[in-house]
Parts: C-alpha cells; sequence; structure tokens
C-alpha cells in the first residue's frame, strides 16, 4: 500500500483538487451543463462560481512537491544539471499530455457535426498543435486546445523558474528572501490582472507558498526551517492587510492549504491507528496517482458527453435529472480513461529522461 514518497494529505489534495476541476468543467460547458443547473441550481451554480479555486491547491502542491524534489537534487549549481533538470520535468509531462490533446482534437472534430456551441471551437490548426507542444500557446495568443491545459505550462514555467532560482543563489537564506518578494507582488498585484495570467509571475504567489512550506519543516537546516517561518509569517500579515481592503478567496485558500502541508504534510501512511488501511485510503492514493491523467484527459469526456446528449437527442427534454445522470457517468468514464492514460503512457514515459 504505502508507496516512495506518498503521504495522506498530498494525495488527498491532489485528488480532491483534480476532481473537483472536473466537476468544475462539467458544470461550466454545453447543454448537459444547463440542463444539470434547472435540477440542482445550487450545487451546479457553487461548482460553476468556485470549483475554479481548486487550481490554487494545484498551485501551492505543485511548489511543495517542486522544493521536495529540487532541494534534494545533486549539483543543481551546474548550468547543465540545470537545463537537464528543467528538460526532464518537460519529459515528464510531455507524454500523457500529447495523448491527451490527440484525443481531445479527435472529440472536438465529432462534436462539430452536433454541438453548435463556443467551448467546442474551431477546427485545430498545426500551429495551434506545435505551440501547445511547447506550452507556448497562452504566450502566443492561441485559443487553447483542451480546457486546463493552460496548467501544464505555467506548471513548467514555475518549475524552470524555482531550478534556476535555486542555482542562482548562494544559499537558501537568499533564495527565501526574494521568492516571498516575488510572491508578495503576485498576490497583491500580478495576480490581480488578467494580462499576466499566461506567464509564471501570475501564479507564483501561491506555489511559492508551497515551497515555504516546505522549507519550513522539511529542509534538514534549523537555520532554513526558522527563515521560512518568518518569511511564510509575513507573507500571511500581507495577505491580512490586502484582506482588509478587498478579499480575495483565493489568496486566502492558498495560505491554507500551506499551512496544511506545514501541519500535516508529512504524515505518511504508515502512520495511520490502524495497520490495514481503510478504503477511502486506497482509494485517495488510486486517485492521486491518476490525478494528472484525469485533468488531461477528461475534457474530451466533457466534449462527448455533450455531443451524445445532442445527437441522440435527449437535450430536446430538457430533464435535468437525466443530464445529472449522463454527466455522472461522464465523469466515472474519466477516471477510467485516466487509468489507461496512466497505465499505458504516463507510467511507462518515465523512463524518457536525460
Amino acid at each position: 500500500m504505502q508507496s516512495k514518497n506518498h503521504f495522506l494529505l498530498v494525495d488527498f489534495l491532489k485528488t480532491f483538487a483534480a476532481l473537483t476541476i472536473i466537476l468544475h468543467h462539467f458544470s461550466s460547458y454545453g447543454q448537459i451543463a444547463e440542463d444539470a443547473r434547472s435540477a440542482l441550481p445550487g450545487l451546479m451554480n457553487w461548482l460553476f462560481e468556485y470549483g475554479r479555486y481548486a487550481v490554487q491547491i494545484f498551485l501551492v502542491m505543485g511548489g511543495y512537491l517542486a522544493a521536495q524534489s529540487l532541494t534534494r537534487a545533486n549539483d543543481l549549481k551546474n548550468s547543465r544539471t540545470v537545463l537537464k533538470t528543467i528538460f526532464n520535468r518537460y519529459l515528464r509531462l510531455f507524454a500523457p499530455y500529447v495523448v491527451a490533446l490527440i484525443i481531445t482534437i479527435a472529440c472536438a472534430w465529432a462534436a462539430r457535426f452536433w454541438v453548435h456551441d463556443e467551448f467546442v471551437g474551431e477546427s485545430e490548426t498545426l500551429g495551434q498543435f506545435l505551440a501547445h507542444l511547447f506550452f507556448l500557446q497562452g504566450i502566443l495568443g492561441l485559443d487553447s486546445i483542451s480546457a486546463g491545459v493552460w496548467y501544464v505550462a505555467i506548471d513548467w514555467q514555475l518549475y524552470a523558474i524555482l531550478a534556476i532560482m535555486l542555482s542562482m543563489f548562494p544559499g537558501y537564506r537568499s533564495l527565501m528572501w526574494i521568492l516571498t518578494v516575488m510572491c508578495v507582488t503576485s498576490l497583491l498585484f500580478f495576480n490581480r490582472s488578467g494580462e499576466y495570467e499566461n506567464y509564471f509571475i501570475y501564479f507564483i504567489g501561491a506555489y511559492g507558498l508551497g515551497v515555504l512550506a516546505q522549507l519550513c519543516k522539511s529542509y534538514p537546516d534549523p537555520t532554513v526551517n526558522r527563515v521560512a517561518r518568518i518569511l511564510f509569517v509575513l507573507i500571511g500579515l500581507a495577505i491580512l492587510a490586502s484582506s482588509l481592503h478587498q478579499v480575495w478567496i483565493r489568496n486566502i485558500l492558498a495560505y491554507v492549504v500551506a499551512i496544511g502541508l506545514i501541519l500535516w504534510g508529512d504524515w505518511a501512511y504508515k502512520d495511520q491507528k490502524h495497520a490495514r488501511p481503510h478504503r477511502l485510503v486506497n482509494a485517495i492514493l488510486w486517485g492521486s496517482r491518476r490525478s494528472y491523467c484525469a485533468f488531461l484527459i477528461h475534457f474530451s469526456l466533457v466534449l462527448l458527453a455533450n455531443t451524445l446528449y445532442i445527437a441522440w437527442g435527449i437535450n430536446q427534454q430538457h430533464d435535468g435529472a437525466v443530464a445529472i445522470a449522463l454527466m455522472c457517468a461522464a465523469i466515472v468514464a474519466s477516471w477510467m480513461a485516466a487509468t489507461l492514460l496512466y497505465r499505458r503512457v504516463e507510467v511507462p514515459s518515465r523512463n524518457l529522461k536525460l
């Protein structure tokens, strides 16, 4: 059951965030979402309005896990090692990402025969596809092929920036001070303007909180732990002060998640009181391992479910209960597809590295 580098809170947050984003997208796109809203208006409206905040959980988790791996890496002061580390991260993301893109393109092609909705988009171009392969679609101002793939590009940007920063500064104290300045300016300025949303600076506030959460507790040097805690508190005070003017839920959520990781992020499965793991714990680990693939592939099922809903004429009934049933079936299918993508693509592709 216990797996290397797997911890209960970490796996729970990955599973919960992936499922919430999937529910958010199913509640946002197509005729199914509209009809389901008529049956469960409160739940569907909540998922539509607030489900997107789960991205903050991904960002904090991304920083936490990136700091965990990069602070243990050898010889990051060597420029070749840094470039190799960044490129290997690209390869780690790439294989399931490109397979999911191809499946989404196929589903979108089929959807255009029946679904006349803006979320399906225009036919993809070769240039658009190539831009996605190099994580440049947002920077180049091109339409996204799939909902959520922008996050993969941002995650790679943030990981690369953190690796470069670790190679530039002689000690962790210098790194943490610079990172704190970037976090505060991101949370209070850059993150509040859509002009920067295709660049790492827009998201580094939440990501940096995850990095500091890792350094607060898990780094072996007590001095680094102490400085990280002080800076973490200073960022919290900045968020609190800014909240007196305007409350930004995503900043507060990111800070709360980071606090949770400081307190319970190293709670391993073996620390459970019962030797035999509960089924729910097994389910959390199962979902955590497939969370990236589920995040990538689920939009294909959004397209496919809406296509079937219209092609079979079910949409003419405007039956909320039927829409919800089909939505639930598509969500289950998303995780089944994620399992195939995980086993057949993500796991074998982990051998792709320099």
